[in-house]
């Protein structure tokens, strides 16, 4: 009872932006067979083949009925008979998947903050990216930590930096208000690029408090400065304030922004692996397949095969 209660409980609308997941459900979908077979995977020699073959054509709502499934047959826990089983890599991405999207992004961002030192990068990728219903069902599961994601934020963070990340859209919102639109374009533009200086405050209140869809109209900005915004942000700010409005400018292309973390990751020295598998694991139910066409577009070949290139073994049979 108390796994069908935890599931009931994370069960949320998707709302808002439209999804282009690459993991769709499973037709003919059995959770019995497939926890039987994720069960003779798991006790004879170990089958990373099947496992992979089972987890990561299911979507999470369906992992969680093999889970049920699993726990009824084998009087056992199928996340710690993962566990048991897999290592390295694989494990990461497998754990990964046998949580929803907004509890791996609050798992991600409390070990970003957890213990000595701050990982930063994971801080504004997730915090920055994610859509304002993201954001409110992610702070609703940080809970399960029993810790409050602002007051965790604000003890790891200092500065402009932490009054960006805690001001984030604080409240559920879609709305376009058209008669802020310009009104905002100038107030950027005459807290920054016309003066000398930046009024930080001004910048970290529009760019924190306004909807996804306002900041895509943003457009108009180019009207009243020479430059963009993105060319405004890199002028105006520095460091982790300046990678954070960079990402929530990217809100024109969020998908784009994804691609292009991929391919740095994947291509720099000593792959960032922790960053592949937390961008395939969080948008495979979202976005992926649009950030597919975003990442064949940009860099003229398709995120399988620059996976293949640089990734082996059972990780990029997972990733796959």
């Amino acid at each position: 009872m108390a796994l069908v209660s935890e599931f009931l409980g994370q069960l949320s609308l998707n709302i808002g932006e439209p999804l282009f997941p690459t993991v769709v459900p499973a037709v003919n979908f059995d959770p019995d067979k497939d926890a039987a077979r994720i069960e003779t995977a798991i006790k004879t020699k170990v089958d990373e083949q099947t496992i992979i073959d089972v987890l990561t054509k299911r979507t999470y709502a369906q992992r969680r009925e093999i889970a049920f499934s699993y726990e009824r047959m084998a009087k056992k826990d199928m996340i710690s008979a993962l566990k048991g089983a897999l290592s390295g890599s694989l494990e990461n991405v497998i754990l990964g998947l046998m949580k929803s999207t907004a509890q791996y992004d609050a798992t991600e961002i409390r070990g970003s903050i957890k213990g000595l030192g701050t990982d930063e990068e994971t801080l504004i990728e997730i915090l920055c990216s994610r859509s304002n219903e993201e954001l409110v069902e992610i702070k609703r599961v940080y809970k399960e930590f029993k810790k409050e994601l602002e007051k965790d934020v604000a003890g790891d963070t200092s500065g402009n930096f932490a009054k960006l990340l805690l001001a984030l859209r604080a409240e559920l919102s879609s709305i376009i208000d058209y008669e802020k639109i310009d009104e905002d374009a100038r107030a950027l533009y005459d807290a920054g690029i016309k003066i000398k200086g930046t009024d930080v405050a001004t910048w970290i209140s529009i760019m924190s408090e306004r909807s996804v869809p306002h900041l895509q109209k943003f457009q108009k900005y180019k009207s009243y400065s020479p430059y963009d915004m993105q060319e405004s942000i890199v002028k105006e700010v520095k460091g982790d304030l300046q990678r954070s409005f960079l990402v929530l400018d990217c809100f024109e292309n969020k998908q784009l922004y994804f691609a292009k973390r991929l391919n740095e990751a994947m291509k720099s020295k000593g792959a960032k692996e922790k960053v592949v598998t937390r961008i395939i694991v969080s948008r495979c139910e979202v976005d992926l397949k649009k950030i597919c066409s975003e990442y064949k577009s940009c860099f003229g070949q398709s995120l399988q095969q620059t996976i293949m290139e640089h990734t082996k073994g059972d990780y990029q049979k997972v990733l796959l």
